[in-house]
């Protein structure tokens, strides 16, 4: 798995690795585009929303949110990720910290509308997707919602049908959504499948009362 540093020698070439896997319809990043343009245009049917973009890497996705009105917040623990953002969109509100351990302090006291993670939570075992999921909740506007787009499966077959497809080149360091596992804690999860290996999975806010009412905060 690639520590801080590690992403901090990959920053400057991250979005063309990206690029060969998307146009070769290969895992791990079949749809990439796609799917960021879906999330795009969610956050977009709100005007001059305030998101919050945990792993935000080179920026590609929160800096057009950005150029079109968006008030943009973010973490990423990669120094140069964020130094390059920073030229991007010189008003975005960027800190560096990991997201497994939390939500930076300085984030702690804001709320969202939405809050994006695009091929970053991966990164966390299912025990901290959980944690930080019912965290972030918490941090929701009125109606707000996260979005997370990143290779996700339906169910651990499909996962494990990719997972032998394509042998030679996964990484058992990340670990990716499923999302019939994910609604063990999050009941309202909704996943939307985009391709054989990625997604977009959608937890509204008003989950986060519901979890209080039925007693699994904190579980």
């Amino acid at each position: 798995m690639l520590n801080s540093k590690g992403f901090d020698l990959w920053a400057d070439d991250y979005d063309k690795s990206v690029g060969v896997s998307e146009e070769e319809n290969r895992y791990p990043f079949a749809g990439y585009k796609r799917i960021l343009g879906e999330i795009y245009k969610i956050i977009m049917e709100k005007p001059d929303s305030v998101v919050l973009d945990l792993g935000f890497g080179t920026g590609t996705l929160t800096t057009r949110l950005y150029e079109n009105g968006c008030t943009i917040y973010g973490q990423d623990f990669s120094s140069r990720m964020i130094e390059l953002v920073c030229e991007k969109m010189p008003g975005a509100h960027l800190y560096q910290g990991d997201f497994s351990k939390g939500l930076a302090d300085e984030l702690k006291q804001e709320s969202f509308d939405f809050i994006v993670a695009t091929y970053s939570i991966h990164h966390l075992t299912d025990a901290q997707k959980i944690v930080l999921l019912k965290d972030l909740l918490a941090h929701l506007k009125e109606g707000g919602k996260i979005l997370i787009g990143d290779v996700a499966f339906s169910n651990r077959k499909e996962l494990d049908q990719c997972k032998k497809e394509y042998a030679d080149e996964w990484d058992d360091d990340e670990i990716y959504c499923v999302a019939d596992e994910l609604r063990t804690e999050f009941p309202n999860l909704i996943f939307e499948k985009k391709t054989f290996c990625s997604g977009i999975l959608i937890l509204a806010g008003e989950n986060f009362a519901f979890y209080e009412t039925i007693g699994l905060e904190g579980k």
